[in-house]
């Protein structure tokens, strides 16, 4: 994190010594009129920190030089938004994303979601769905591994999770849009068919024979399979007619 490290923190310190220098001339002005002066400096603060897209909440201790709790209470008060990954380490001004159509913003490696964290984004992104969403479908909207936090999800309220053609799919637990999105992820597999063509039908062979115990959402995230979009209805159908799915881990 080089940059909201070295750069961030002498930036950081440069506008410390900027509100403290204003500070004192204001109040020195103003015969020590003390609620101005905080709120110059707040506003000050509230500037640099905009400047800086993204930091963190050492840096905004340091920079109002206030206790955890009142710089809690001050972020609190902005509503800044607190990254969804890297641990939530990471905060933004409400006015610097640039949400996407999925309510998601990237800035280098630190993400960030309109929805909050990681738990409410996943599934807010899950009922926003025509046809539910696949581990490998959540993980490419919010760029990060599913197996590194999709376990989390198996009871998680607002959504549930059921095998479609092998394959783990998240639906809203709302019965109405349930019912919804699977007739629409059934079309969609029934739509999406397509027959596997003998380059094809090599890469899926090669990839179950190199990889023991693969299963069939492993084989759809391969970037050779990915390429030509498959659905998982056409892989599975492949894979039963040949009597292959036995070698899977479903």
């Amino acid at each position: 994190m080089e940059f909201i490290g070295k750069k961030g923190n002498y930036f950081v310190s440069k506008m410390h010594s900027i509100c403290y220098l204003l500070i004192k001339n204001i109040y020195d002005a103003f015969g020590g009129n003390m609620p101005r002066v905080i709120l110059e400096m707040l506003k000050s603060a509230q500037e640099a920190l905009t400047l800086m897209k993204v930091f963190s909440f050492d840096q905004v201790l340091v920079l109002l030089n206030c206790s955890i709790r009142s710089g809690r209470l001050r972020m609190k008060q902005w509503g800044t938004y607190t990254s969804f990954n890297q641990n939530g380490r990471y905060y933004t001004m409400p006015s610097v994303p640039r949400f996407d159509e999925k309510g998601l913003w990237y800035y280098k490696d630190i993400y960030f979601s309109k929805h909050g964290n990681l738990k409410n984004t996943v599934v807010n992104l899950v009922n926003d769905s025509s046809s539910g969403l696949t581990g490998n479908e959540i993980g490419d909207l919010v760029r990060l591994s599913p197996r590194s936090f999709l376990h989390h999800f198996r009871d998680a309220p607002g959504i549930c999770r059921e095998k479609h053609g092998g394959v783990y799919v998240y639906f809203s637990d709302n019965p109405d849009k349930y019912k919804y999105q699977v007739q629409n992820r059934l079309k969609a597999d029934i739509l999406t068919e397509q027959s596997i063509s003998d380059t094809d039908a090599v890469t899926i062979l090669a990839a179950i024979i190199k990889h023991h115990g693969i299963t069939i959402e492993d084989i759809m995230a391969l970037p050779e399979i990915k390429a030509r979009k498959f659905s998982v209805f056409a892989i599975r159908e492949f894979l039963n007619r040949h009597n292959l799915l036995k070698k899977l881990r479903l």
